[in-house]
């Protein structure tokens, strides 16, 4: 009976300053005027069950996404809970921005959530994913996933693609981190003889 109480004070112990700094971030969001923190009884259960079980909780992370030694994209997260076990970063409120093999500035994608996988080098966007070129152009998805090893984003979900006033819409693509090289097998357009690669 003594050692089971041990093994529960210690499992406390190592939690208690995740515990701590979820009670701390719950209390700046109530403490703020606007309604960044409002939302739905079962979103903030979910948001709440998960910094219970995750190993570390977050807020405000950046990290950069990196193959062989060349800065490929910046992520930043207002929250993330970290599982150590599994190599697995589950993020809230996700901001990633893709960088050339140069170093330039190419795109920048926003999404309600986000998963990285360390182990596999992967990098998921889910929820309202919206990516901005650096000239305008937008694509919009719920779905979208980056593979640092290939340095490629794909998806298998439906897409909208819009370039000034040539519109493109379709089921699933391949495409390099810049969305120049976009390759799909089911894609419908408008805007005068606007057509994505085969």
């Amino acid at each position: 009976m003594r050692h089971a109480r041990d093994a529960q004070n210690a499992r406390y112990a190592l939690r208690r300053p995740l515990i701590r700094a979820f009670c701390a971030f719950g209390a700046s969001c109530a403490s703020l005027a606007g309604t960044a923190c409002k939302g739905p009884p079962d979103a903030i259960q979910q948001m709440t069950e998960a910094a219970d079980s995750a190993d570390q909780l977050m807020i405000g992370v950046e990290f950069y996404l990196t193959n062989l030694g060349v800065r490929q994209a910046l992520v930043k997260s207002d929250t993330a809970f970290v599982y150590e076990n599994t190599g697995i970063t589950e993020l809230k409120r996700v901001n990633v921005t893709f960088y050339s093999t140069s170093g330039v500035q190419t795109s920048v994608l926003d999404s309600r959530f986000g998963t990285y996988r360390a182990r596999q080098s992967l990098m998921e966007a889910r929820g309202n994913v919206v990516v901005v070129r650096e000239d305008g152009a937008r694509l919009t998805t719920q779905y979208l996933r980056f593979d640092q090893a290939k340095n490629e984003v794909s998806t298998d979900s439906s897409y909208v693609f819009v370039d000034g006033e040539r519109r493109a819409e379709g089921q699933g693509f391949v495409s390099d981190p810049s969305f120049r090289d976009l390759r799909t097998r089911r894609v419908s357009g408008t805007g005068g003889g606007f057509a994505l690669p085969q």
